[in-house]
């Protein structure tokens, strides 16, 4: 395992994160569509993960309605300063006006209910789970800022937002000497590249880490579905995230190919993909089932030639937006000359 700053701090996290969605009982429609783990399964793999080296365990408010929190709690239990805490704070739990949101209110009432059910007094790493459009940023950051001077939280991070609200984030924070982002959690994937046209790019300019969640499409680049057949899983109940599914196989296929010739799994190669890309800090990998874990940790150890990259890149390359598709013009190069010559 190896480990990376999380962005311009000094906190070091493993490559890879266990992503604890699925730590709840087998009841209500979170678990339904989402599957569930119950706590002995929920403890095995947070001990398989520690022993894997992970040390970056993320969850969410609103995951199973505060079950997967409780859960990953219990997990750790003595074990907690061996490992790092990533939650949430955005989606409601109530259908009060302020349920919902990241203003001062709902933060310093959300961070007091992860504290309790987490079992802890700090939260490593505190995300703001979407924009809020309903909230100055100003507002929502001087309440982080103070949740990180009280001790309540350590660093916090951003998640789901776009490229403008990044750096709309980041510069508000300057401007007033609040704590920084430090961190983008956002989907990536072989079949959802779209985060490389903006969101990637400004994260890697303002010096933030990234955690990426669903690197698998949820389920979909798992090995198990094909054009012939669709497997039974999360996609049948939950077809999250969206995929155009004829590109899809065409990578499906390139990713079979590649995992034969290295006598790995089609999982093993896609989390691989991302692992050796730049901007990448840890990729957050959830499972319901032991062997699935076990698989996944595995594609650390998988080393991909360029040529490989090469392959898989181009058969899930996206197409350039605009203004990405205008010629860039550098100074000593052809086209910069013919457009400058008199």
């Amino acid at each position: 395992m190896k480990y990376k700053p999380l962005g311009n701090t000094g906190l070091y996290v493993s490559e890879l994160t266990l992503g604890t969605m699925t730590f709840g009982e087998n009841e209500g429609p979170f678990a339904q569509m989402i599957g569930a783990t119950g706590q002995e399964l929920a403890t095995k793999m947070v001990n398989l993960s520690l022993d894997a080296g992970i040390n970056l365990f993320d969850t969410a408010n609103v995951y199973n309605f505060g079950e997967s929190e409780i859960m990953l709690g219990k997990a750790l239990g003595g074990k907690r300063k061996e490992a790092l805490i990533a939650t949430k704070v955005y989606n409601p739990f109530g259908k009060s006006a302020n349920s919902l949101g990241t203003s001062r209110l709902a933060i310093m009432r959300e961070v007091e209910a992860s504290l309790k059910r987490l079992g802890t007094d700090y939260i490593d790493l505190y995300q703001v789970h979407n924009w809020d459009t309903t909230t100055p940023i100003e507002e929502t950051l001087r309440a982080l800022d103070d949740l990180v001077r009280q001790g309540k939280v350590r660093y916090i991070g951003l998640s789901n937002f776009n490229a403008w609200q990044i750096a709309k984030a980041d510069g508000v924070s300057k401007l007033y000497n609040l704590e920084r982002f430090c961190s983008v959690q956002a989907y990536y994937s072989l079949v959802g590249r779209e985060l490389e046209r903006e969101i990637l790019p400004a994260a890697i300019d303002l010096g933030l880490g990234t955690l990426i969640w669903s690197p698998l499409a949820g389920g979909f680049l798992s090995g198990k579905f094909t054009r012939e057949s669709e497997a039974e899983g999360r996609r049948k109940n939950f077809d999250f995230p969206p995929v155009n599914k004829e590109k899809g196989f065409a990578v499906i296929d390139k990713l079979k190919e590649i995992a034969e010739s290295k006598n790995s799994s089609v999982a093993q190669i896609a989390l691989a993909w991302l692992l050796h890309k730049e901007g990448v800090t840890s990729v957050i990998i959830g499972a319901r089932r032991e062997e699935q874990l076990i698989d996944n940790l595995k594609s650390v150890d998988i080393e991909l030639t360029d040529e490989e990259m090469k392959q898989l890149d181009d058969v899930s390359a996206i197409a350039p937006e605009y203004p990405n598709w205008l010629p860039s013009m550098k100074r000593g190069d052809d086209l910069f000359s013919r457009f400058t010559e008199r």
